[in-house]
């Protein structure tokens, strides 16, 4: 294969990592000489379900030693297989930035050999691109599970982000689609990340300069709809990675079925809705303090796909409302649908100077339509009456139309969640 037959192949068999977000990384490298995480001159371009697809994001080689049935690089699928040299991918990077047509590299890996080397492999491409080439933009390495923790130490110290995908949302699904993955292995390569995280903070903040050690932090991904397993289960390991691994992110991806799959598999993806009711519902576990069990309520365990979490959460719980924005704790005020963070702050600091009126949270960019029926100001109270009429989801939902998940990012901190 020529480079091109090679790209081909290895950036399609690298569609289906979600965790490729550049964000996170604040400042170009010391001494770098081509690249910056951060400045205009960067081409982004986004898919239409939302993911960012400004980096270069391919595998190292999607030959695999391991056979997850979800997985099209499985050792047993017949799929066309290749693989780059470092150097390959160090000249693939570098060609693509002064091209302007990426902001940074994704790079992921089927595992080669053994877990070592394809970490040593992946790790040498980002020594390269910094050490030999001054290469000072973003870096994300998928780190393999495994792995020793002197190489993982190694990759962080030249990437900006390191991620281990989870894959899947329970142990039993491992064992069920992927046995030759413990949860053990991906948790503790998810510890020796964040310890090193700790430990590069608790130094810097004590005045010495410890070699960087992955400044954007670390993310997972999850597969969604490889299994039974309902909403609930996801976004309670959700939240407990993100509690006990101080993860940045968690992606969701949909299940997209393979050839020759496995029976066991379903034969068709989840609804493309559910992916994205998984993201609005982790950005209230991150954000907004919700519980798991709050956000997923329905006897079968599963987000409501006709209206969003916050809204849903809402409806379930009338007698909460309608909230005094002029009384109310930030808590409270976080659970009004329409309303985001950032507003919720501005809500606070406003109400010091004067009593908020329907006008005030209207110059504040409050998605009014939504959030009117459930909170009072000073000039405005929409009283038991219309929070107790049977079609008020169907009043607040606002229309429907595709929703991008950066979209979702956005109207979550200015106020439309």
């Amino acid at each position: 294969m020529d480079i091109r037959q090679k790209l081909a192949v290895l950036a399609d068999a690298a569609k289906y990592d979600a965790s490729c977000a550049s964000s996170g990384s604040k400042s170009t490298r010391e001494g770098s000489k081509i690249g910056s995480t951060e400045g205009m001159g960067i081409c982004h371009s986004y898919t239409p379900d939302g993911r960012c697809v400004s980096l270069l994001k391919i595998l190292l080689t999607n030959y695999c030693i391991y056979d997850c049935q979800y997985c099209v690089n499985r050792i047993s699928s017949d799929t066309p297989r290749a693989r780059f040299t470092v150097d390959e991918v160090v000249d693939l990077t570098l060609s693509f930035y002064r091209r302007n047509y990426i902001e940074g590299l994704f790079l992921s890996s089927g595992i080669i050999q053994n877990s070592d080397y394809t970490m040593e492999q992946l790790t040498a491409v980002a020594k390269k691109l910094r050490s030999e080439h001054g290469y000072g933009g973003y870096i994300h390495l998928k780190t393999i599970p495994n792995a020793s923790q002197a190489l993982i130490d190694e990759a962080g110290r030249w990437a900006d982000r390191l991620s281990v995908n989870i894959e899947l949302p329970t142990e039993r699904d491992l064992v069920k689609l992927a046995p030759e993955k413990k949860k053990p292995e991906i948790e503790g390569a998810m510890n020796g990340i964040r310890e090193k995280i700790e430990e590069y903070k608790q130094e810097t903040k004590a005045g010495f300069q410890p070699p960087r050690f992955a400044p954007a932090g670390q993310s997972t991904q999850m597969i969604v709809g490889a299994t039974e397993t309902p909403d609930l289960k996801i976004l309670e390991t959700a939240s407990s990675l993100y509690s006990t691994q101080r993860l940045r992110r968690v992606y969701y991806s949909a299940y997209s079925p393979i050839p020759h799959a496995d029976a066991r598999l379903p034969g068709q993806s989840p609804p493309m809705v559910r992916e994205h009711r998984l993201y609005q519902a982790d950005w209230l576990l991150r954000f907004y303090g919700f519980d798991a069990s709050e956000i997923v309520a329905g006897a079968d365990q599963n987000l409501n796909l006709e209206m969003d979490p916050k809204l849903a959460w809402a409806l379930a719980n009338r007698h909460f409302f309608p909230v005094d924005v002029n009384r109310a704790s930030r808590e409270e005020l976080l659970r009004i649908p329409g309303i985001g963070v950032r507003n919720v702050d501005r809500i606070i600091k406003l109400r010091r100077h004067h009593k908020i009126a329907t006008e005030d949270l209207k110059k504040l960019r409050v998605s009014w339509n939504r959030a009117k029926v459930f909170v009072a100001t000073a000039d405005h109270n929409p009283g038991l009456a219309e929070l107790d009429k049977l079609e008020l989801g169907k009043k607040v939902q606002p229309p429907s139309r595709q929703l991008l998940l950066f979209d979702a990012a956005a109207s979550a901190l200015t106020g439309e969640v």
